[in-house]
C-alpha cells in the first residue's frame, strides 16, 4: 500500500455509491425471492442443520430486540446512512471506500425495508431468512451480513491506524518525529554559525 497514490475524493465516492448500490440491490433481490418463495416460519434445510432457510418479518433489532420500538430504528438507521455519506466526503483510501460502500448498502437495504414493508412508513418489518441454528439462534439477511462484516472492519481499520486519507497513525508520528528531528538539527546548526 506504500507505493499507491491516494483516491481523489470523487474515485473514492464512486466506490462507494457503486458498492452501496450492488449490495442494496443484491439484498433486496434475495428479499423479493423469500417473500415469493418461501413459506413463512417454517426451516427449509440448505445443508442440513449448518444452514437453512427461515423466512420471518422482524420489527425488532438483532434477536427481536425493541419489537415495539421500530421506529427508533428507522431513525438511527437512518442517521447511520447520513454519516457514512457525510464520510464519504472525506474518503480518499481504497480500502475504506469499500468498507464504507458495503456498510452503507447494509444499512440501505433494512432501512428500505423498514420505510416501504408493511405494517407502514417507518415501521416496516424486515424480511429476514437465513439460519444457522448451530452457531446464533438469531435469523439474519443479506443486509446483516454486511453491516456485521462492515461494523468489524471498520474496528480493525481504526485500530491499525489507517486513516480516512488513506494515511497511518503511525506514518503520521513519524512524520511529526522526524519533522521535529530537522527542526533541531536546523536550530542547531543556525546556532552554531
Amino acid at each position: 500500500m506504500a507505493g499507491r497514490r491516494p483516491l481523489r475524493r470523487s474515485a473514492a465516492g464512486a466506490i462507494v455509491a457503486i458498492l452501496a448500490a450492488l449490495v442494496l440491490a443484491a439484498d433486496q433481490f434475495v428479499k423479493h425471492l423469500t417473500i415469493e418463495n418461501l413459506p413463512k416460519h417454517e426451516a427449509v434445510p440448505v445443508l442440513g442443520e449448518f444452514l437453512q432457510l427461515y423466512y420471518v418479518r422482524n420489527s425488532g433489532a438483532a434477536f427481536s430486540i425493541g419489537s415495539n420500538m421500530t421506529w427508533i430504528f428507522t431513525i438511527a438507521m437512518a442517521i447511520v446512512a447520513g454519516v457514512i455519506v457525510w464520510k464519504t466526503f472525506e474518503l480518499s483510501s481504497r480500502l475504506w471506500a469499500v468498507v464504507m460502500g458495503c456498510l452503507l448498502g447494509g444499512v440501505l437495504g433494512n432501512l428500505t425495508d423498514r420505510l416501504l414493508r408493511e405494517p407502514g412508513f417507518a415501521v416496516g418489518h424486515v424480511v429476514d431468512m437465513i439460519s444457522m441454528p448451530w452457531m446464533l439462534p438469531a435469523i439474519f439477511n443479506v443486509a446483516d451480513i454486511f453491516i456485521v462484516s462492515g461494523m468489524i472492519s471498520v474496528a480493525l481499520l481504526v485500530v491499525f491506524g489507517l486513516r480516512l486519507d488513506g494515511t497511518r497513525e503511525r506514518d503520521h508520528g513519524k512524520s511529526g518525529a522526524v519533522e521535529a528531528v530537522s527542526g533541531q538539527e536546523d536550530a542547531a546548526a543556525s546556532a552554531g554559525a
